[in-house]
């Protein structure tokens, strides 16, 4: 079990360490046996290098997965009590063996050593954000945020974390606060809204997932305000100082029959996943197009479990009239008739939006049934950058934010974190910019008086709050030709 709560401070000189020889293990010490709870109960306490050492018996007792996990904790122990050395040791025996959440974990950790073991210097860098417990008062105002940076989500978690920490680095020092991250992996949402406010945070960052979310509205009495990193469902009402903000799917599809009526297309069909992800998005994009006076004529749900979306592709162009009206043509005239089979011709749009593995098998697929000329939008949802395997997805439309498509603050950051970060900088994700934007936000929203007056440019889209407390996001627009992106004028 992980601490309940980490600190993240500006980073310190280095300390002195101990060597090697200095540092006796629990079990030449006759202390009691190693576990998982003796070192949690030890971080409990503030001993985070007895936990480290507890961590690396406890590797030392396992293989595999295991012995990873631990000695990654034993890392993490080692750092946040200054003991640099020690912690460089025991990630130099981790196995080559990690998992993806292990290799991302352990080349954070990596950063953090290297920056604690860098002398002191100047400058705007981004240091990699990571774990490391700096001495701080019980009691201190600061930034609280909430994540399950344990558990099933916490590839997401640390993926945002990674961005929120970015820009925190990146804020101009005077009056920055610190930020203390509160696993709600290890404990519950109430219980890590309890602990922040008690430990004075001014606000209140997270949490994450949708369940999460629902359990912070849920939470009785007043705290401070919190902005949550998902959305409620629509029929709730958020309380007081609940703040919302997400990377909407719902959002997007509704961007896009906007986009549609405003490219002149009155009438056309959807093709969507099968599932609830697909359900959502087709019903957002239905009531938006409807409303601004347009015809969805037909829809149909694709099974992404298979390859060959055939049936549902010629169902919904309605190809298969053309074939029974040739066979009937066929029966009567007593002969075989030459024939190549059409679509309907009244469609002026489709609406294909899924993930991008899925978005590369249906693009050419349309094209092969006779639709490769009807425009074709999707959400963001749809690219990744990888020029050779998007040569598939040519002309496809969608919104996407500028930190996917470019801009100069995305393009400022990027530089500025690959040069800080060893492993070359943040990878292209979202959620990495989600987690940028979220610290901006979470500061330009504790300061009183802010309302409805919140505007920023920001890595996921030009941010707004609309009159539920809602951000609501600005995106540009591009469309794929040769596997490249080609920006659209905006709408």
């Amino acid at each position: 079990m992980l601490p309940a709560h980490w600190t993240f401070r500006l980073p310190f000189a280095l300390l002195a360490t101990c060597a090697l020889s200095g540092c006796p293990s629990l079990a030449e010490r006759g202390g009691p046996p190693p576990s998982a709870d003796r070192a949690a109960a030890l971080e409990a306490q503030g001993d985070e290098a007895g936990a480290a050492r507890v961590y690396e018996d406890l590797a030392g007792q396992n293989t595999g997965a295991d012995r990873n996990g631990y000695l990654l904790r034993a890392a993490r122990g080692y750092l946040a009590a200054r003991r640099t050395d020690d912690a460089a040791r025991v990630l130099a025996s981790t196995e080559s063996s990690l998992s993806a959440e292990q290799s991302a974990e352990r080349a954070l950790l990596r950063a953090q050593l290297a920056r604690e073991q860098a002398p002191s210097h100047g400058g705007t860098s981004v240091p990699t954000p990571t774990p490391a417990a700096a001495a701080m008062p019980d009691h201190e105002p600061h930034i609280a945020l909430l994540l399950p940076v344990t558990g099933r989500a916490a590839g997401a978690a640390i993926a945002v974390r990674e961005g929120f920490m970015t820009a925190f680095y990146q804020a101009p020092a005077p009056g920055r606060l610190a930020v203390r991250v509160y696993d709600t992996g290890t404990m519950s949402v109430a219980d890590a809204v309890g602990a922040a406010t008690r430990a004075g945070a001014e606000f209140i960052v997270g949490p994450l997932t949708r369940e999460e979310v629902t359990a912070a509205a849920d939470i009785p009495g007043r705290h401070v305000p919190l902005l949550a990193l998902n959305f409620l469902s629509s029929e709730r009402t958020a309380p007081a100082q609940f703040y919302q903000y997400a990377l909407s799917p719902e959002d997007e599809a509704r961007l896009v029959a906007q986009r549609v009526l405003q490219d002149h297309h009155a009438r056309g069909v959807a093709i969507v996943p099968a599932g609830d992800w697909g359900a959502r998005v087709l019903s957002a994009f239905r009531q938006e197009l409807t409303a601004g006076g347009g015809d969805l004529i037909s829809s149909e749900m694709i099974d992404t479990a298979r390859t060959d979306f055939s049936s549902s592709i010629t169902a919904v162009l309605r190809i298969n009239d053309s074939t029974s009206r040739a066979r009937r043509l066929e029966a009567v005239l007593g002969t075989k008739l030459t024939f190549e089979p059409r679509r309907r011709a009244d469609i002026g749009f489709i609406f294909a939006p899924a993930q991008a593995n899925i978005e590369r098998l249906l693009r050419p697929q349309l094209r092969f049934h006779y639709a490769g000329d009807i425009a074709t939008y999707a959400t963001s949802d749809a690219f990744e950058p990888d020029a050779r395997a998007n040569e598939d997805l040519e002309g496809l439309m969608f919104p996407d934010m500028p930190w996917m498509l470019g801009g100069d603050l995305a393009d400022a950051v990027r530089s500025a974190a690959h040069d800080a970060w060893p492993t070359g900088g943040p990878h292209r994700g979202r959620l990495f910019a989600f987690g940028f934007d979220a610290y901006r936000l979470g500061v330009a929203l504790r300061n009183p008086g802010v309302s409805g007056t919140v505007s920023i440019e920001g890595l996921t889209g030009r941010l707004t709050l609309d009159s539920e407390r809602r951000v609501r996001r600005e995106l540009g627009w591009a469309q794929l030709h040769n596997g490249e992106l080609r920006p659209l004028p905006p709408t």
